[in-house]
């Protein structure tokens, strides 16, 4: 078996994730506002949840790795991730969920671009036990905020409102 080593450029990462950001606020931005705890099935979350759990799970994610922590498997990890949570009310509206979604990953990102190349190779262990980088980590949290972001998606289709992306590539045609 050949291994092959990639590199990932850091502000290639982070500028990746501040776009499925932006489209995730658009998306909150345009759901009717009135509307936000709107969910398609009694067991899963409203719109509204969905994007606060990407913010405090990005939150959480990035503020962890910031901090130093490389163990995702100690008891009590979910516990430690409220003290990185946002302080909005869960009954926040589109302006202040936008706002802070913006502005969050903005800190995020100015403290994650300022850390060095040796921060991004260091070994955290998931809360799955899956050895990843600290790079890894954060690719992970994008990737967490696209599987949630599709949700979003789903409810506004839901709502006869087409996706941001989908906007983007049928103004190309």
């Amino acid at each position: 078996m050949v291994t092959v080593v990639a590199m990932v450029r850091l502000e290639t990462l982070l500028d990746s994730w501040k776009q499925v950001r932006q489209d995730t606020v658009q998306a909150l931005e345009d759901f009717p506002p009135g509307e936000l705890d709107f969910k398609p099935a009694a067991e899963l979350m409203s719109f509204r949840e969905i994007a606060r759990h990407i913010l405090d799970a990005g939150l959480a994610l990035s503020g962890l790795l910031l901090d130093g922590v490389t163990d995702f498997t100690v008891p009590g990890f979910r516990d430690s991730m409220r003290k990185y949570f946002s302080t909005l009310p869960p009954e926040a509206g589109v302006a202040e969920l936008a706002r802070e979604l913006r502005q969050s990953l903005e800190d995020c990102c100015g403290l994650l671009g300022a850390q060095t190349p040796e921060f991004f190779s260091g070994i955290v262990t998931r809360f799955d036990g899956q050895q990843l980088t600290r790079a890894e980590m954060i690719q992970f949290a994008k990737e967490h905020e696209l599987t949630h972001r599709a949700q979003m998606f789903l409810y506004l289709r839901l709502k006869g409102i087409v996706p941001p992306t989908t906007r983007r590539r049928q103004a190309r045609k």
